[in-house]
């Protein structure tokens, strides 16, 4: 079945493109969601239409959860459930920028078996099935094999550099920033970037397909304390994320661990 669901997310996901591309940025009418949530556009709800319709037509028994659709928990008595983020980056998408992406995934008993991540205006489709590797754009990617935190290139947000959070003092690496996660994910898997951080809450629909995507690429995904990621959480969202190769992803839990007392 992975096979086959690779398939249908990868056309959903094009499908989703053609929709999305059918708006324009910032003529798109937005409006912000309530409690601070972010923005959200015409063209997020045209997209998550469009995907829903596809794809519960295409797998009837599938649960369901998306950014864009009220979840009334019913996902939970489902063992497979599509984990949707209609466009991720909408307000790259508002200011008409070209970094936005369409995230799709399937997880079947809270691991991801199929993901799909399309950036329409990159023509880059980021994909990958349980065991079967990764790719960018049907040619087969790799993590990077970089060991040395401080000379890692690092996409991460502002906040992830805060003293707060590394008890040993900042390693120094240089940080980059693309406003999708699913976006950041893919530029791990292909070895565009060494290590992608972040030690927010993350909601499942940001980061689920691209998890699945870096990992056959090679790599190593966990929350921000190295415990694994698990999917289709009755809260939906992940305690943060770590994404590079297996030596780095080792190299930032050590720094990230609090000091043992006494330690010189």
């Amino acid at each position: 079945m992975q096979a086959s669901d690779l398939a249908l997310i990868k056309d959903a996901v094009k499908l989703a493109g053609r929709v999305a591309t059918s708006y324009v940025g910032p003529a798109a009418q937005s409006w912000d969601k309530p409690e601070g949530a972010g923005p959200v556009t015409e063209a997020d709800l045209a997209v998550n239409a469009a995907l829903e319709g596809v794809l519960r037509a295409a797998r009837p028994t599938y649960g369901w959860l998306s950014e864009e659709t009220e979840d009334d928990g019913d996902r939970l008595t489902h063992d497979t459930v599509f984990i949707i983020d209609p466009i991720d980056g909408t307000r790259s998408f508002v200011e008409g920028s070209r970094t936005w992406a369409h995230s799709v995934a399937i997880a079947h008993q809270g691991q991801i078996t199929a993901a799909a991540v399309y950036l329409p205006m990159r023509d880059k489709l980021y994909s990958a099935a349980l065991g079967q590797g990764a790719f960018h754009n049907d040619t087969s990617i790799s993590v990077s094999q970089a060991d040395d935190l401080p000379s890692a290139e690092v996409l991460a947000t502002k906040p992830v550099v805060s003293p707060e959070h590394w008890p040993s003092g900042f390693p120094g690496f240089s940080r980059s920033h693309r406003p999708s996660l699913a976006y950041r994910l893919g530029l791990i898997a292909e070895a565009r970037f060494d290590l992608m951080l972040t030690f927010r809450p993350t909601w499942e629909w940001d980061i689920a397909a691209g998890v699945l995507i870096v990992t056959e690429a090679g790599g190593t995904c966990t929350d921000k304390t190295g415990a694994p990621l698990r999917f289709n959480n009755q809260e939906p969202t992940v305690n943060g994320v770590i994404a590079s190769g297996p030596v780095l992803h080792r190299k930032v839990l050590e720094a990230l661990a609090p000091a043992t007392p006494g330690a010189p």
